[in-house]
């Protein structure tokens, strides 16, 4: 459907007045334009900034623009502890380009956030205060509870209708949250969370897989798997009461994106194709061993993870493997949707336009 060009703001000139006529004999006035409100989500990642905007129609909110690019801004952090100075340049382009598209687009409401790499960094706060300075925008360094919550109400009606238990995860570039909830109709709630500080970029850096062998790639992938199982110990201890019983499980990053996209042997990505996909676990698994066996060259060559994933996907392998093992649903459900979506839905409530929330798990 064509977009209708955006009106300009301005009143309409008047037209030639007509003799006799005043505003007591009830000449038409000239009508003020309305312009639609729209929303805006920025979610700055440890390795991705991302925006969507989008504007209530028919009770939904339709995307009107969006912008990606990967930044990399954890690069180093792991060892160093800081945001370097060209991951804080790289960032702040990006947004540069996000904060022109809100100005273009007259955004009513918008948030900024900024998760794991910013929370962890020495830095942090100095990204945030030059990221004002230069583009306006006011980044807002969430919590690992708030990054849980909105990655939750973004995609949770993707979740495979049932009655049993839900499982929701998502795995960033420095972090992975692991979200137990309860599904019913347009609502959700979180009864047990877990953050966790390992996602795709700080475990290739904590575990970096060598190119010289593969036994040297499988001792690597194993030594992440040991450390995302160590890491998920306490939260699997409690899902253990859930034994036996149908399982069912959820996962928004770009690591399930991404395998779902190899499962369907796309030759490029399309977000039709992936979000809402629901994939077999086992073939999950499969691919992820078949990735981490392959060596950087060879996963490069890959459609839908190139050059810019090839280094990092094995880490996301490794974690969604080890959610699998505590959550052994038989399937695992796809979303290309998540904090940004959460973030447009809690300012769409603020501005009064609440859009219904539709199931759209597909079979």
């Amino acid at each position: 459907m064509r977009q209708m060009a955006a009106p300009s703001g301005r009143p309409p000139r008047p037209g030639p007045a007509v003799k006799g006529r005043s505003k007591a004999d009830g000449g038409e006035r000239p009508m003020p334009i309305t312009r639609p409100r729209s929303y805006a989500a920025i979610d700055l990642g440890t390795n991705n900034c991302r925006l969507l905007i989008a504007r209530p129609q028919n009770g939904e909110l339709v995307v009107i623009d969006a912008f990606s690019r990967i930044v990399r801004l954890g690069e180093g952090l792991h060892g160093s502890g800081r945001i370097s100075d060209a991951a804080m340049d790289r960032t702040v382009a990006a947004l540069s380009i996000c904060a022109d598209k809100l100005r273009r687009r007259h955004v009513s409401l918008s948030r900024a956030v900024a998760t794991e790499a910013c929370r962890r960094a020495t830095n942090g706060e100095e990204l945030a205060e030059r990221v004002r300075r230069e583009t306006g925008i006011v980044l807002d360094i969430i919590s690992a509870a708030e990054e849980a919550r909105l990655a939750v109400l973004g995609c949770h009606n993707l979740m495979e209708p049932g009655e049993g238990p839900a499982l929701i995860f998502d795995i960033g570039g420095g972090s992975t949250e692991l979200m137990h909830v309860d599904v019913s109709d347009h609502d959700v709630k979180i009864h047990d969370w877990i953050s966790v500080p390992w996602g795709v970029v700080s475990l290739t850096e904590h575990a970096p897989l060598p190119e010289d062998s593969l036994a040297g790639r499988q001792a690597a992938y194993a030594h992440m798997r040991e450390v995302t199982r160590t890491a998920f110990a306490a939260f699997a201890g409690r899902a253990e009461r859930f034994a036996g019983q149908k399982l069912r499980l959820l996962g928004t990053s770009g690591t399930v994106t991404t395998l779902a996209s190899v499962f369907l042997d796309l030759p490029r990505y399309d977000r039709r194709a992936v979000d809402g996909l629901v994939v077999p676990s086992d073939a999950m698994r499969d691919i992820s061993r078949r990735l981490a066996d392959a060596s950087i060259a060879d996963r490069a060559e890959i459609a839908c993870i190139g050059r810019e994933r090839a280094d990092l996907v094995v880490a996301g392998c490794a974690i969604l493997e080890s959610i699998i093992d505590l959550w052994p649903a038989v399937r695992v459900g796809v979303a290309d949707r998540g904090i940004r979506e959460g973030i447009l839905r809690t300012l769409a409530m603020q501005g009064r336009d609440i859009p219904v929330t539709r199931r759209e798990y597909r079979k």
